[in-house]
């Protein structure tokens, strides 16, 4: 069993969720997840889901080679599965935050945090008997809420 990157710090309320072995591309997840990170949660849903139908692009900062550039994010995806899968794990962290009783004004993204989960093998069949290797990549997400502390 894999547990959490994050390590709770002591006097800091946080909601986590996480989606194991989600059947998207690991570098479209990294590069999602940096376009959410830091953001309050009603930001990073609108990112989210402006990507889903395809009003605004995610910014690719890493993996963004060959990778078409558009106006005000320079070189961008609309990374259409991937921000699906992000947003039911952000609702579900949102949910976690409400049951534990945080103040879901004040969320915002503290980690948002992927790597590579297992990779699902098969074999597509080809002329004269032989196959060529069809394997699918899956992805661990983890997503922590956190509250933003109160300017004074």
């Amino acid at each position: 069993m894999r547990g959490y990157t994050y390590r709770a710090e002591s006097g800091v309320n946080v909601a986590r969720a996480r989606g194991v072995e989600v059947p998207i591309s690991p570098k479209k997840t990294y590069e999602v997840l940096n376009a959410i990170r830091g953001l309050s949660v009603d930001e990073a849903r609108t990112v989210l889901e402006d990507a889903v139908a395809m009003r605004r692009t995610i910014p690719f900062r890493r993996y963004n080679q060959e990778t078409a550039h558009h106006r005000g994010s320079g070189p961008g995806r609309y990374a259409v599965k991937v921000a699906k899968n992000i947003l039911q794990v952000l609702e579900n962290a949102e949910q976690n935050a409400e049951y534990d009783g945080l103040d879901s004004e004040r969320l915002f993204v503290k980690v948002a945090a992927s790597g590579r989960g297992r990779i699902l093998r098969a074999s597509m069949p080809r002329a004269h008997g032989r196959g060529t290797a069809w394997n699918e990549q899956t992805t661990n997400i983890e997503i922590v809420l956190a509250e933003r502390k109160e300017k004074e």
